[in-house]
């Protein structure tokens, strides 16, 4: 489960090199709306010797790698996935997600005999309104992103710091994210000197069921990464909802009470969830699910 997500070019050997000391639990090697129509060909070459020299010289990175490649309908797409596929990294983000796009990766990664998984960025109104097919097209899809500066584009509204033009796009991602079980990860917050905006931004995310949120600056993770992370309270407080679930479940009951208050299906699937991003989590709360 990621909390933060950062962007970072292709094109860019400095940043590339720097991306496992950022602290970001992932990061996103863009291909697509980072790199020029002239760079591409070599962005591919740069990606693929900085994957190849982590392999070589056993070099852990204590984040997750994703690559952005370009759309299904454009011709890089293949030559993407050609220079990529054999390479180490955790998952392919596949940008202006559809019905169609998510078909094609999914045929095109199990011709190759390719584990890799995928993760959605929906960013056009369509894509908004198909999420729940586009995202239930593959078990191969993790998560979805939601991109709103091309979301607004495609809606000919404003992008503003409130967010109120994605309000709609945010909770319907959210929904259907929750409805398939995958991350729901939410749009950058795009002013990177802003860092009050960006907390309150963050904080609002993770209130409406986000579960991570992207960055474009490396400045931005930090604060992320504190708005996801569970509370000493809350993890303390989930702790004692798993261990009472157990118990309850070992002596029959049906119905038990936690400081005076009923706990039910959704207090106790909300505390695994929550433990999963700690070092509290023990496999046996699985079976309280």
């Amino acid at each position: 489960m990621y909390k933060s997500m950062l962007f970072m070019p292709g094109n860019n050997p400095g940043m590339l090199y720097s991306s496992t000391i950022l602290g970001a639990d992932a990061v996103i090697i863009d291909l697509e709306d980072a790199v020029s129509a002239s760079e591409k060909d070599a962005a591919r070459i740069l990606v693929r010797e900085y994957l190849s020299l982590l392999e070589s010289r056993n070099i852990e990175h204590s984040n997750d790698i994703l690559i952005r490649v370009n759309p299904t309908d454009t011709p890089y797409f293949t030559d993407d996935m050609d220079e990529i596929i054999n390479l180490d990294f955790n998952a392919i983000m596949l940008p202006k997600a559809s019905v169609d796009s998510v078909k094609e990766i999914d045929k095109y990664l199990n011709e190759k005999n390719s584990d890799k998984k995928v993760f959605c960025l929906i960013e056009t109104a369509l894509g908004v309104e198909d999420a729940f097919n586009i995202l239930s097209q593959s078990d191969r899809v993790i998560g979805v992103l939601l991109g709103a500066e091309d979301l607004t584009l495609d809606l000919g509204a404003e992008r503003t710091k409130e967010s109120n033009e994605i309000a709609y796009a945010r909770n319907k991602i959210v929904s259907v994210s929750k409805a398939l079980q995958i991350q729901a990860i939410d749009t950058p917050f795009t002013d990177t000197d802003d860092m009050v905006g960006l907390k309150k931004d963050t904080e609002f995310a993770k209130s409406i069921g986000m579960t991570g949120k992207a960055a474009i600056s490396p400045r931005h993770v930090e604060t992320i990464n504190n708005v996801f992370a569970p509370t000493d309270a809350e993890v303390e407080h989930a702790v004692r909802v798993c261990e009472g679930a157990i118990d309850a479940k070992e002596k029959g009951l049906g119905a038990w009470s936690l400081d005076g208050k009923m706990v039910d299906a959704p207090i106790i699937k909300r505390a695994v969830n929550l433990l999963k991003q700690t070092d509290y989590f023990k496999e046996e709360y699985n079976d309280l699910l």
